[in-house]
């Protein structure tokens, strides 16, 4: 179907998401799932390996946005083939004095997941759910499963439909 993986449907393989991405899975019949060796989730060598576009896959990173002493997260996500501009758009749009990707260890225990999987899916409810333009518009899009062994396939019509998000220009 998509590169040279075998994709099954994810509410069929649950056993290949992380536990808080489970429902919303459930939820949308058209999210495909995949196994892959956990070494190789990290984007770049994801996409060659299993011969998948860098403009079909999409990267979620989780920000720390604070003002006033209070911080709040949300979650950004792009192509491969761009960045987020977390200093400008991302800090502007959450009204914040200062944003910053959140550290490794506290974006894994907020959101349940595993570093390298983070996925939009099953994220913290209140959270922003900043999609890019160019994502929302793609057929379908590469994105983490939650955990580093697998990835999830999924029209972008999705991702711009879950709970919190919003469509915007995130690259900068």
């Amino acid at each position: 179907m998509y590169g040279n993986l075998a994709w099954t449907p994810a509410a069929d393989r649950l056993d290949l998401v992380a536990e808080p991405v489970a429902p919303a899975v459930r939820e949308h019949a058209g999210v495909m799932v995949a196994e892959i060796d956990p070494e190789l989730a990290d984007t770049a060598a994801f996409c060659e390996r299993y011969e998948i576009p860098l403009e079909m896959s999409a990267n979620c990173v989780i920000v720390a946005a604070k003002r006033g002493g209070e911080v709040r997260h949300a979650a950004c996500l792009v192509l491969a083939t761009a960045r987020v501009d977390v200093n400008g758009i991302v800090r502007r749009h959450l009204d914040a004095r200062k944003t910053s990707f959140a550290a490794m260890d506290q974006a894994t225990s907020l959101t349940g997941m595993e570093y390298g999987g983070i996925t939009p899916l099953g994220l913290p409810k209140e959270w922003p759910v900043l999609v890019d333009v160019a994502v929302a518009a793609e057929g379908y899009v590469v994105v983490g499963s939650g955990l580093r062994r697998s990835k999830l396939l999924l029209p972008g019509r999705i991702l711009a439909g879950l709970p919190g998000a919003e469509v915007i220009a995130l690259a900068g």
